[in-house]
């Protein structure tokens, strides 16, 4: 099935020539389906990149899909046109009104502040706490991930001794979980970070589930037991080039860094790297659209239950 997105969007494309079925706005409409609603929250710098990244993910399942992009009100993006973002994005203001199936909040460079010093925190906090009652579940990766997991469950970050970037193997703790559903029981997943969070005190919360951990990278999937949040640690939704483009550019700043680990061939930042990890990317997000989206949200977005005993009539 197609996933929707807005006419003329650049990352379009280049989805149809990778024979993702890609299907634009007016055609979309006279549609005779239900398709799920997927906000998503593109906080990165280079926006044009991860919008292709994640529709790439968000494409490849049977699942008629419209996706919102939303940006922040309170800070202007440095690295894309303005006409880029009145064209293509929203602000909360704009869809505060509405209900979608799924939500995605991405990494954003500014992990190194505390969480108050964002300049667009209290905007972030209010999507979350919006999203409580307005999503159906919510995907947050990267910075995105220890955002939530501060905001929602408490659990603040710390600053790494260096920079955590690379290839690193993975392991499930639960292969029973929908959520890792056919997941080799090792796998790779790349990490680009400053700051981790504690493992243990994901572990030992009483609303969280730990379903996969590194032994060099710390904590990677983790979903609250309501499986309304899903925390990803890591990058799964990056090309092949990302770390590499992210290590020449630190680089080329004269900035302290290493060399990612097991990402170069022969460890030769001159060498072009592979995807490792793809396979598993595609399967982390159909598993989240399928079972934790699709096979959750109301058919009909007007009549949402707000306990056992009452139903509310939310007019979209």
């Amino acid at each position: 099935m197609p996933i929707n997105i807005p006419k003329n969007l650049p990352a379009g494309e280049v989805l149809r020539k990778e024979k993702i079925f890609v299907m634009e706005e007016d055609r979309a409409r006279t549609q005779e389906i239900r398709p799920l609603n997927i906000l998503v929250f593109n906080l990165m710098p280079e926006k044009e990149k991860t919008e292709l990244q994640l529709l790439r993910l968000l494409g490849n399942t049977p699942l008629q899909t419209n996706v919102t992009f939303l940006n922040t009100a309170t800070y202007t993006s440095k690295n894309v046109s303005k006409s880029h973002l009145e064209l293509f994005y929203k602000t909360f203001d704009e869809i505060k009104n509405r209900r979608f199936d799924g939500m995605i909040i991405t990494g954003a460079p500014v992990e190194r502040m505390e969480f108050e010093e964002v300049n667009y925190w209290d905007e972030i906090t209010r999507v979350m706490d919006w999203a409580k009652t307005n999503v159906t579940s919510s995907m947050y990766i990267c910075w995105g991930a220890q955002a939530a997991l501060y905001h929602h469950f408490g659990i603040g970050k710390f600053e790494l001794p260096k920079k955590c970037s690379g290839i690193y193997g993975h392991v499930i703790t639960d292969l029973t979980v929908d959520l890792v559903r056919g997941f080799s029981d090792e796998f790779l997943a790349p990490h680009s970070r400053h700051t981790d969070v504690s493992i243990d005190e994901i572990r030992n919360h009483p609303d969280l589930r730990l379903l996969s951990y590194s032994e060099d990278a710390g904590a990677f999937i983790i979903q609250s037991k309501d499986t309304k949040h899903i925390m990803i640690t890591g990058h799964l939704e990056y090309d092949a080039t990302t770390l590499a483009d992210e290590y020449h550019r630190d680089v080329a700043k004269g900035e302290p860094v290493d060399i990612p680990v097991n990402y170069f061939p022969n460890n030769d930042p001159s060498k072009e790297p592979k995807n490792t990890w793809r396979a598993h990317s595609h399967l982390l997000f159909y598993n989240w659209l399928n079972y934790y989206v699709y096979q959750e949200t109301p058919y009909d977005w007007h009549f949402v239950e707000e306990n056992e005993e009452d139903q509310i009539e939310y007019h979209i």
